[in-house]
């Protein structure tokens, strides 16, 4: 079998292959992955900058250029592998189309990277793991477990707070783990879906705003912004037609209209501008209040509240809360295939 396949066109097939491969594995340690080594390369070159750029100004300086290494690097690198594996699809070096073994090859190594930038088994396994500690009252276990996914401080957390915090890294993880990559794999192809997760990435490390990088990670944080505007308000409308469907199929006391409602009252108040998007979608739709002061650093941060309490059972609000993030991934990915089957992806 040939593959009609070109680097800014993914085939319904290779995600399709890639979003169950990803619920398969997910990101085993002993498997290469990409962000990891956006991660190393994002090291490298901060402590190759900072020694260039050490003034405030200067600062702001060197965290554009480290932008711009890192997502030109990264789309040109990710461009050149598609554009060899498409001349691999295309040309299978063999009389019989599709009979060579680099055929293969070409069409496993696609889907891999493509599954890469995918994260639904990783989000909901981590939440999980710390669902899975509160329930059995383990909640030093939870608190470490909690620490792996989200940025404040959890050592003097309730089991209340722990619950709310993970139902909240859902909520933002759907958006910038699951609905974006996946809206970025349509609009360009893998080039533009792995640019997407070098300037995530690059968020991550060094888009804070504390003295180390308030300067050094602006440029960061405000490009994370930029391609986190669309992406934010797909998820929380994603999230409001999943609570919909939960509740019709499965009586559920999930609450869709109160999803929406919530999202447009309570969305805008998030210190992100994107963040409290589906933060607010997943409060409505559980009945549930996010937000609140939070400790970072020692640090207590005053955050507005997002949503009004209908429950106070948040272990049963935080399963609802993956189910619902399992709902929005599938009606995402197949909202996705049916763009590019429109687009003429074989």
């Amino acid at each position: 079998m040939t593959l009609n396949y070109s680097a800014f066109i993914i085939p319904p097939a290779i995600l399709i292959a890639a979003f169950l491969l990803d619920l398969a594995i997910g990101d085993p340690g002993w498997l290469p992955h990409p962000v990891r080594i956006m991660g190393g390369a994002i090291s490298k070159t901060e402590i190759f900058l900072r020694r260039h750029f050490k003034s405030p100004f200067q600062e702001k300086i060197g965290g554009m250029l480290l932008v711009f290494i890192i997502i030109a690097s990264v789309f040109g690198i990710t461009f050149f592998i598609c554009e060899t594996t498409s001349y691999l699809l295309i040309h299978p070096f063999t009389s019989a189309s599709g009979g060579s073994p680099l055929h293969l090859i070409g069409i496993i190594f696609l889907v891999y990277l493509t599954s890469t930038t995918i994260a639904v088994h990783e989000l909901i396994n981590s939440a999980r793991a710390v669902i899975e500690a509160v329930t059995n009252s383990s909640i030093k276990s939870a608190r470490e477990r909690l620490s792996m996914i989200v940025g404040r401080d959890t050592h003097a957390l309730t089991e209340k707070e722990i619950l709310k915090a993970t139902m909240e890294s859902l909520a933002e993880n759907l958006s910038d783990g699951v609905i974006a990559p996946v809206f970025y794999l349509v609009v360009g192809g893998l080039p533009l879906a792995m640019a997407y997760k070098a300037i995530n990435t690059l968020d991550s490390m060094v888009g804070y705003r504390n003295d180390r990088y308030i300067h050094f990670g602006w440029a960061a944080a405000r490009l994370d912004d930029i391609a986190n505007y669309i992406p934010a308000r797909i998820t929380g409308i994603l999230i409001a037609i999943s609570s919909f469907l939960i509740r019709l199929f499965t009586h559920s006391p999930i609450h869709p209209f109160t999803s929406i409602k919530t999202m447009l009252r309570d969305g805008s108040k998030h210190r992100s501008p994107n963040s409290g998007i589906p933060e607010a979608a997943m409060a409505g739709a559980l009945g549930i209040r996010m937000g609140g002061p939070a400790a970072y650093g020692g640090i207590v941060i005053e955050k507005p509240y997002i949503g009004n309490v209908r429950t106070e059972d948040y272990n049963r609000a935080s399963e609802q809360a993956i189910s619902i993030v399992k709902a929005s991934s599938i009606l995402g990915i197949a909202t996705a295939i049916a763009v590019l089957s429109l687009k003429g992806g074989a």
